[in-house]
């Protein structure tokens, strides 16, 4: 699929996310905006995974570790089709698979629960050392969040990640620069995040993290010898211009005119 394609999905994942969490009066709207585009190059061109053999042994792994976004995941995996897309209008309702955190054991296509920070890339660094132990070639992703990286656990992984020589594991960082309640800089400032990553063993890429010519090919890179991290800068609320790089919509539910508004600014894009 090419990148005007992408694109195009990105915005209609975009558009049918913002109503989910409209309807459901509650999401992560901001981060989820911010990592629509990853998703997109990942499922609509990047991950080896097929909707109708979701647990083929051989397919590429993908971890969503910021589990709170889990309703941008479904919207994606809808549009993939491995749930129906009629599905996503039960978001968050009794009864319903599509929880506030991603469930492995119920939602085709979710690889393992995430939610508590800090989880998401061991449970990945895991997969992908189980791939080199059977001799596999299939692929493990994982995205965190920027203010996800101050959990200690994702720096254990990252050594062991290098130790083990993991080439057929990718760490996307979704920095976005802002965490619940703060600028990432006002709370536990880790960036610049490449030398970090760098120092420990790793092959680090940094992009813009909202443009499809640049993630594809960050995505699609192989580094011999050593696990792969690509920073993705991105913007909270991404497309929406209100939300965007607005601490208060990390979990922030629009309102009937912000809706509305919302989009419609999605709609021109589309344009």
């Amino acid at each position: 699929m090419q990148t005007n394609d992408l694109e195009r999905i990105a915005r209609q994942i975009r558009r049918r996310d913002l109503r989910a969490v409209f309807e459901a009066g509650a999401g992560h709207i901001g981060g989820e905006m911010s990592v629509t585009d990853i998703l997109t190059a990942l499922y609509f061109r990047v991950l080896r995974v097929s909707p109708d053999a979701p647990k083929d042994p051989n397919r590429d792994r993908f971890v969503l570790s910021k589990g709170h976004t889990a309703c941008v995941l479904y919207v994606t995996l809808a549009r993939r089709g491995f749930i129906p897309e009629e599905e996503v209008e039960t978001f968050l309702k009794p009864h319903s698979r599509l929880n506030g955190h991603p469930n492995c054991n119920k939602v085709p296509g979710v690889e393992t629960n995430t939610g508590p920070l800090g989880h998401g890339l061991p449970v990945a660094v895991g997969m992908a050392k189980s791939a080199k132990l059977q001799g596999a070639d299939w692929h493990t992703y994982v995205v965190t969040g920027d203010g996800e990286m101050q959990e200690g656990s994702n720096w254990e992984a990252i050594m062991a990640a290098a130790q083990f020589g993991l080439d057929n594991l990718t760490l996307i960082i979704d920095h976005n620069r802002f965490q619940q309640g703060a600028a990432l800089a006002d709370t536990n400032d880790l960036a610049p995040l490449r030398p970090k990553l760098e120092a420990f063993g790793w092959a680090v890429t940094e992009i813009d993290g909202n443009r499809m010519d640049e993630i594809v090919p960050a995505l699609e890179h192989r580094a011999e010898g050593r696990p792969h991290c690509v920073v993705a800068h991105t913007n909270k609320g991404q497309g929406i211009s209100f939300m965007q790089d607005r601490v208060e919509w990390h979990h922030k539910v629009p309102n009937a005119e912000q809706y509305k508004l919302g989009m419609a600014e999605l709609a021109e894009e589309m344009e």
